[in-house]
């Protein structure tokens, strides 16, 4: 059960697209100095649809020698075979990943009981633990508060969720109900922009990609220590720019342009079809930071 904040890494490309492993390097250590309580290495929005499978592994290798076990990483391993999420899981497992992240299969006709079957058969061929991934725009299919908590019932190696299903607050109360007292972490996602919200509700944290995580940090330890009154503040200052940058079709290229002015990437390039920051989205883009960088002076803007 993971619990706290957990930064989903992006992939840096250079220019004309290659791999940017030193890149790579600047952003574990921007995410690691926020005060993170762990990372997630290729996520969805690592781009990692548009890796070859040689690129994942020295991504792999790359995250997991960088980090060097300061704090747990999880890997995402979703594939729509059995067979591809069963050997990206054990290649998970043998770097050293302290969960695999899964979400169900695509497939035709899927139905809750070859999700649990899915679920089930990689949590025991591979012994790793399990973070559900409820992203049904990645997956194709959205599971029912009832079906989770049955997972983590009848999977005990997967007692941690990714709730990425709007109403996310809502569905996290709900999926608390049917758990019972079944030990359950729930992680929030999207972009951080429901985390004060979800955080009431019942979750535990949230794992995201925000360029700017020691927001989410400090968010989630006023919470914890019992100021919910400091976390809305800080929340509702911020919640601007997590809209802003989980913008669909646009949103990862905001990211890594955030990513680029903090001075952890050289370039924002995303792999086609992934499309380039557009001239008006730029000049939102500017507005937005100087207001943000105004009313929190205290977050470093560069890694120096």
């Amino acid at each position: 059960m993971l619990t706290g904040v957990f930064s989903v890494l992006p992939t840096p490309f250079g220019p004309t697209g290659d791999l940017d492993l030193p890149g790579l390097r600047r952003v574990i250590d921007l995410y690691l100095r926020a005060g993170v309580d762990g990372l997630t290495a290729l996520g969805v929005t690592s781009e990692t649809a548009r890796l070859s499978d040689a690129e994942r592994r020295m991504v792999l290798d790359a995250v997991m020698a960088h980090v060097d076990r300061r704090v747990p990483v999880v890997v995402g391993t979703s594939a729509d075979g059995l067979h591809k999420c069963l050997d990206l899981s054990r290649q998970a497992r043998d770097s050293g990943a302290a969960a695999a992240m899964i979400s169900p299969p695509r497939m035709p006709k899927l139905n809750s009981e070859a999700v649990v079957h899915h679920y089930r058969t990689v949590a025991d061929a591979v012994g790793l633990p399990v973070v559900i991934q409820d992203y049904p725009p990645s997956s194709g299919f959205s599971m029912e508060p009832q079906l989770l908590a049955r997972i983590a019932r009848e999977v005990p190696s997967a007692r941690t969720i990714k709730l990425e299903d709007p109403p996310t607050p809502l569905k996290t109360a709900r999926v608390r109900e049917h758990a019972g007292d079944l030990p359950l972490g729930i992680l929030g996602g999207l972009g951080g922009m429901y985390l004060y919200e979800e955080l009431a509700a019942g979750a535990n944290g949230v794992m995201t990609g925000f360029a700017v995580p020691e927001v989410l940090v400090r968010v989630f330890r006023q919470f914890q220590a019992g100021r919910q009154g400091d976390a809305a503040d800080d929340f509702y200052r911020s919640v601007a720019m997590m809209r802003f940058e989980f913008q669909e079709g646009a949103g990862l290229a905001i990211r890594k342009e955030i990513l680029r002015r903090r001075g952890a990437i050289a370039s924002a390039t995303t792999r086609p079809p992934g499309a380039p920051l557009d001239g008006v989205t730029e000049s939102a883009l500017e507005t937005l930071l100087r207001w943000f960088c105004q009313h929190n002076p205290e977050i470093s803007w560069t890694l120096d």
